[in-house]
């Protein structure tokens, strides 16, 4: 990891979603794409989401906005290497349009996901899940972002102390949590680093924003933009409430985890801008829903702070301890 990658700015996402035109070989279009640095032995699964979710975003040219994708991770995937999405263009529908969006890495299928897009339509009536009955907000207030601790706060905090000395934390992984993962996050009611901070429940909530304003990527609208930057930072904490109701902090020696598959789908137009201003915070609201196995299901909601509910996301990932 180099020391420009850990600085709290959004360039690392700008990064994983900046896709390079390739020649296809097995569908209708293709791109590359570099996985970004972190400190585990493979590639953060929010690089390969969100890079296909941007491949798929430029195969369709006739207004349609991306509204699901569901993934399935194949294979471990090499960090700072190229990826090579292969986009299918199944079907162009009136309404809706289907692609295929397969990544290929040393010569091998890492990576697959459907994705449908759809031109939206007026009347049918509204309804949107409401954060007040979220398992956290019945729980009780939810703390303001600003009233909360960084991820570097409270790793500063913890330095030296008995946690941190007998945790797998590395200088590497303390300092990619603290601010190498171009977003702000804050968790309620507390994060899952060293130890599982609060009680152990099955829900829990993280408050997220860029570092800084979102640059434009290539190829994309900001709206898309945005859109790639939700499929993006989901990943990181999708499954941490799991993590919270087995007792399993992200540093206790021996844990591996790993996604397995991914399911998004995005109900309203998101705005990450990253700004600073306050309406940038997205609240999201996270549940475990089974644990066996050695598997466990995790399902978020994004919320604007004015209660909009932007997006829904499932996850199923690999959890052994020693």
């Amino acid at each position: 990891m180099t020391e420009d990658s850990l600085v709290e700015t959004s360039r690392l996402f700008t990064a994983a979603v900046t896709l390079e035109p390739a020649e296809p070989e097995h569908f209708d279009l293709a791109f590359t794409a570099i996985t970004q640095a972190c400190p585990w032995p493979k590639a953060y699964g929010g690089d390969l989401v969100a890079a296909a979710a941007a491949a798929a975003m430029r195969s369709v040219t006739d207004g349609k906005t991306l509204h699901s994708m569901h993934s399935y991770f194949l294979r471990p995937v090499d960090i700072g290497a190229a990826v090579r999405y292969e986009v299918e263009l199944l079907r162009d529908g009136r309404g809706y349009s289907t692609r295929q969006v397969r990544g290929y890495q040393n010569g091998k299928p890492v990576y697959a996901c459907l994705a449908s897009f759809a031109a939206g339509e007026t009347g049918g009536g509204t309804f949107e899940s409401s954060q007040g009955e979220t398992a956290l907000a019945r729980a009780g207030a939810i703390p303001d972002p600003d009233d909360l601790p960084t991820s570097a706060a409270y790793l500063d905090a913890k330095a030296g102390s008995s946690l941190a000395e007998n945790s797998s934390m590395t200088e590497r992984s303390r300092a990619y949590w603290s601010g190498g993962r171009s977003f702000d996050m804050r968790h309620v009611p507390g994060p899952v680093y060293l130890t599982v901070e609060g009680e152990r429940v099955p829900h829990q909530a993280v408050w997220v924003k860029p570092y800084d304003a979102l640059r434009p990527v290539p190829g994309l609208s900001d709206e898309q933009r945005d859109v790639a930057a939700l499929a993006y930072v989901c990943d990181y904490t999708i499954l941490e409430p799991v993590l919270r109701v087995l007792d399993l902090p992200w540093a206790k020696p021996g844990l591996v985890t790993a996604s397995l598959d991914h399911a998004m789908w995005f109900h309203r137009p998101p705005t990450v801008t990253g700004t600073g201003a306050a309406g940038d915070w997205l609240l999201y609201a996270q549940e475990a829903l089974a644990a066996d196995a050695g598997r466990g299901v995790g399902a978020g909601k994004f919320f604007t702070r004015d209660h909009r509910h932007l997006a829904t996301v499932v996850q199923e990932g690999i959890f052994r301890s020693a």
